[in-house]
């Protein structure tokens, strides 16, 4: 398996990936793939940050980190989003996914980038090294379990003195 920048010809099939892997999610709205169309439209793409994991040829998930703010009254600081992280159902539990998430944060980390936040399942995402957002004073802008926002530091310090309420791109809304 190879884990590569996303191109433009990848783009129909990195869209059926998405729909398939969150057919039978249980806490979604099944627009993913409809999300990640806007965003590579969007000031928030960083084309470098969508990835795919290929096997044999075949594209069998995706990563995209997204440019977003984290703002209080006084400052704001810029951050990443990971939404969404897919794999095909059947290569679930094969550890494509954690390898994603892995060369994203490396790849972010090499772009100079010192934070990431997701909503996410909170038995998962713990083990690549995130932690509670409100540990850090970050919350979400709308209503969803603490136990489920999560950050993670891709540098020594990266959320030092960051607090406040994260801000995504409009296209997460449309």
């Amino acid at each position: 398996m190879t884990i590569r920048q996303e191109t433009k010809r990848d783009h129909r099939e990195v869209f059926n990936v998405i729909e398939k892997a969150f057919k039978e999610a249980e806490f979604t709205d099944h627009t993913e793939h409809f999300l990640v169309e806007r965003l590579r439209k969007s000031d928030a793409f960083i084309p470098g940050l969508s990835l795919v994991a290929e096997d044999k040829g075949r594209i069998v998930g995706h990563i995209l980190l997204t440019k977003i703010k984290i703002k209080n009254r006084s400052t704001e600081f810029d951050s990443l989003a990971l939404a969404p992280v897919s794999v095909l159902p059947e290569f679930q539990g094969k550890g494509i996914g954690g390898k994603l998430i892995l060369e994203s944060h490396k790849r972010a980390k090499e772009l100079g980038h010192k934070s990431i936040v997701l909503l996410g399942h909170e038995n998962y995402y713990p083990r690549f090294g995130y932690k509670q957002a409100d540990m850090y004073g970050i919350e979400l802008p709308f209503e969803v379990p603490k136990e489920n926002c999560m950050v993670i530091e891709l540098v020594e310090n990266g959320l030092k003195g960051v607090h406040g309420m994260v801000e995504y791109p409009k296209e997460f809304y449309e």
